[in-house]
């Protein structure tokens, strides 16, 4: 079986899911959620919650107990044993150790639970497609995101996501990932535009009164959505956009992988953390322009 630990909020979750999914399909087993960091959030600065109920998934949950018999079983003496023999664990706890795809994952086997973030495309690119179709929301849209839709399935759409929220009230987490400022978004819609030509605009954001404010694209038309409860709502909004602006935030980056059209031009930030040494080389797929 493999176990995938979520941690953080909805695009960290995604992408646990995504990685869980992708490594199951290849050992042809069982994936289960684990959801002890969740169950733990009073411990965290940022509380999170279980979001992926809104889609498609064919998982069902780990007890907190099955987690801790794995653990233990990875830890055990035979266990131990059979690494130090060059032999294949039975059970394997995989810490993932750096923002960089780890090789480990293509060879691990057995029972595995994983604990990490894996934001990259690579964890899960050979099943794509099952992925975006299991991350289709189950319920059909609102008659008001269903009339958004259309609109910007009828124009040259372009979605733009500022995240500021605990990047802005939480000391810590503010001076780890840091925050985009407006001209980099004002560069983006440049560089969007040259190639597409212009575009009407899409504003997503976890404090879309800021955007209001603060948030002027001389030239365009600017739509603030700020109607929806659920942020897996906006993501299907987001996804619908023919082009993308990133935030530094895993919830733009799928709303922007979401999007299955080839033809589809992503600008997203060249230093997704402040620290500028963290190698986030394949965080990005293919052909996503940094700016």
């Amino acid at each position: 079986m493999i176990v995938t630990r979520l941690m953080g909020g909805l695009g960290n979750q995604m992408f646990q899911y995504a990685a869980g999914r992708s490594l199951a399909r290849r050992l042809d087993t069982e994936l289960l959620i684990d959801r002890t960091w969740l169950e733990g959030e009073g411990l965290f600065a940022t509380p999170r919650h279980y979001e992926l109920d809104a889609f498609h998934l064919r998982a069902r949950s780990a007890t907190p107990k099955l987690v801790s018999k794995l653990e233990q079983r990875s830890e055990s003496t035979l266990n131990r044993l059979r690494r130090k023999l060059g032999l294949v664990p039975s059970v394997t706890v995989l810490h993932e150790r750096s923002h960089a795809f780890d090789t480990r994952f293509d060879t691990v086997s057995g029972d595995v639970l994983l604990v990490g973030y894996w934001q990259s495309e690579k964890y899960f690119a050979e099943c794509a497609n099952e992925i975006r179709a299991e991350l289709e929301l189950e319920e059909a849209p609102s008659q008001r995101n269903r009339e958004l839709i259309e609109k910007v399935g009828a124009t040259n759409s372009l979605s733009l996501h500022v995240r500021r929220g605990d990047y802005v009230s939480h000391e810590a987490t503010g001076r780890f990932h840091g925050l985009m400022p407006v001209s980099y978004y004002l560069e983006a819609v440049e560089l969007v535009t040259e190639q597409a030509g212009r575009a009407e605009i899409f504003v997503f954001s976890d404090d879309i009164d800021w955007c209001k404010r603060e948030l002027a694209i001389p030239g365009h038309k600017l739509h603030y959505v700020d109607h929806n409860a659920r942020g897996s709502e906006d993501l299907r909004l987001m996804s619908s956009c023919r082009h993308h602006i990133l935030a530094n935030s895993s919830f733009s980056w799928w709303g922007a992988w979401l999007n299955p059209d080839p033809e589809k031009i992503v600008v997203a930030p060249v230093r997704w953390f402040r620290d500028g040494s963290i190698d986030t080389s394949d965080l990005l797929p293919d052909g996503w322009l940094r700016l």
